[in-house]
């Protein structure tokens, strides 16, 4: 059952129990969506331009964990790391010819596995971790609050082409 309240979670700071509670409903609402998926529905391709679902489902799970490099390990994704997600966190052409042909299962355990590292991570954290700035290298500063709130936002944005996917897929089964 989906929690539709904000508050602190336990074994964490009292702000960074705030953002799982967030990153746990945002997460919620999408594995929702996904009751009923076929396989066919993962890999549906509205047009020549469109991402799979399962293809936004492998993204946000990349989007997770290179915020998870950032924030927590301070640097950017080395060659493996990028090998391993470059073509879900683009996206594009390269994703819809590689990312196909897997269970949901599979995209969910990919965003199980990516979560559960970010809630190991974030319980080691104080609440002041939230609020460190840094600077792109274009010299806009950011904090660790904002990129969390990104990979929220990211999902969110992401679940609203999912929803219009199965809306298509809908009217093209009628």
């Amino acid at each position: 059952m989906i929690d539709y309240r904000i508050k602190s979670k336990e074994n964490f700071t009292d702000k960074i129990g705030e953002l799982v509670s967030m990153l746990e409903h945002t997460r919620d609402v999408t594995l929702d969506e996904l009751s009923n998926i076929s396989q066919s529905d993962l890999d549906f391709l509205p047009n020549d331009s469109s991402n799979s679902i399962g293809s936004l489902l492998s993204h946000i799970a990349s989007i997770e964990f290179v915020h998870q490099v950032i924030s927590f390990e301070r640097r950017d994704l080395i060659e493996d790391e990028y090998l391993k997600w470059g073509t879900a966190l683009e996206l594009g052409g390269k994703a819809r010819e590689v990312i196909k042909e897997q269970s949901l299962g599979y995209y969910l355990d990919e965003l199980s596995q990516v979560r559960k590292n970010t809630l190991t991570c974030l319980k080691s954290q104080k609440d002041s971790w939230l609020f460190e700035e840094k600077k792109w290298n274009n010299g806009v500063s950011y904090n660790n609050y904002y990129l969390w709130f990104h990979v929220m936002e990211d999902e969110i944005n992401h679940r609203g082409q999912i929803r219009t996917i199965k809306r298509l897929l809908k009217n093209t089964n009628k």
